[in-house]
């Protein structure tokens, strides 16, 4: 394995675990392979940097949808809607600025269906009598859905009960 190759393999390695805004590890990683002095002072071509951007996008998605899983709302992890809909967003500019466009369309579709699926067991547990984790208000999350692709025929039936009209956070 050439020096070249094993710097790689370590930033990919780091780049999957990285913390809550993995674009920032993305430009970390660049400027230490790249420019650093105490880096290795590497010469990336298109190739190096998709292999650098993919386990940037994987954990962009991972961080998405971990806020859209029922099952993930009484763990430390949880940050909830509203940051699944930041994330989203962080997502999609990170997608633009890198000419990743092709990359939005297949993550929106998941995560669209984990937002109405979170959405369904929402309410499920709202008639249960559990209070509901959504924190945003109900005008966030229609552009959330909206941003999506979600019509409002396919969000369910009485999800708008779920969250405040306004939100203090």
């Amino acid at each position: 394995m050439s020096d070249k190759e094993m710097y790689l393999c370590d930033e990919v390695l780091i780049l999957r675990d990285s913390g809550e805004i993995p674009e920032i590890a993305y430009h970390t990683s660049l400027y230490y392979l790249t420019e650093d002095p105490e880096g290795p002072a590497l010469i990336l071509d298109a190739r190096d940097l998709a292999r650098l951007r993919e386990p940037v996008l994987e954990r962009c998605r991972w961080i998405i949808l971990r806020d859209l899983d029922p099952g993930n709302r009484q763990k430390r992890i949880y940050r909830g809607v509203a940051r699944s809909k930041a994330n989203w967003q962080r997502f999609k500019d990170f997608c633009r600025r890198q000419g990743l466009d092709d990359e939005v369309a297949p993550v929106r579709r998941e995560v669209a269906v984990a937002l109405v699926v979170f959405l369904e067991r929402e309410l499920a547990d709202a008639a249960s009598g559990i209070s509901s984790s959504i924190n945003c208000c109900r005008a966030e999350l229609e552009e959330f859905a909206s941003e999506l692709g979600i019509a409002p025929t396919e969000l369910p039936t009485g999800w708008g009960t779920l969250c405040p009209e306004t939100f203090e956070s």
